[in-house]
């Protein structure tokens, strides 16, 4: 009975360890801050703590959920690490989402919950992965671009690129002004999407200046 007991839990944490890592490989393939190990390691953690949670409860008394619930408190803890403000802009926001869903995939696991973790693992895919291309395709995400313009006249460039980008409803970050020897340069980030980014190339191309774009590292 008692081996019985160890391979069923046993299979719970190897389930929550594959279903972490098919979702870590995503995130390791587009480069993302929480790759394949972090969240092989979250989800049987998470597995793991809910698995202890109803041993001890049941072996010497006390409320089944009460080290489980200490998860959701931890799991916000780390996903607040792969959170970071960049240049006016908040970065990585979807990482810790993935941190906070594959937590629950893990606790899913642990509580055996097989069914309700694959499918629920399947659905993060397919925001990830599916919609992720969408946005890609379509134009829809928006990212940090930098933006370098410069003209040989100095002329008015400031004001007229300001112009520029208040009547397209984009905030300008990083802003920098200077003289060199090729002509006059401004530089700022803004937070675009696609099409805009597009848009606002050819809108700053008809100043008569050189510019370019390249996304913020």
């Amino acid at each position: 009975m008692l081996h019985d007991l160890n391979t069923y839990i046993v299979g719970r944490l190897l389930l929550a360890t594959v279903l972490g890592g098919i979702i870590g490989l995503e995130r390791e393939l587009r480069h993302k801050p929480a790759g394949l190990r972090t969240n092989m390691l979250i989800s049987l953690g998470a597995a793991l703590f809910t698995v202890i949670s109803y041993a001890m409860a049941s072996s010497f008394g006390g409320d089944h959920t009460r080290i489980a619930a200490q998860i959701i408190p931890g799991i916000g803890f780390i996903g607040a690490g792969v959170v970071i403000r960049e240049r006016g802009a908040v970065l990585g926001i979807t990482s810790a989402a993935t941190i906070f869903v594959i937590a629950s995939v893990g606790m899913a696991c642990g509580a055996g919950m097989p069914v309700t973790a694959v499918f629920t693992t399947l659905l993060l895919l397919v925001a990830l992965v599916i919609l992720g291309e969408a946005e890609d395709r379509f134009g829809l995400h928006s990212k940090i671009m930098s933006f370098r313009v410069t003209a040989v006249e100095s002329a008015d460039l400031i004001e007229r690129v300001h112009d520029i980008a208040t009547q397209m409803g984009i905030e300008l970050r990083r802003w920098q002004s200077r003289k060199e020897a090729d002509g006059f340069v401004v530089e700022f980030d803004a937070d675009v999407t696609l099409p805009r980014e597009r848009e606002l190339l050819s809108k700053l191309g008809a100043l008569h200046a050189h510019t370019d774009a390249h996304p913020v590292r």
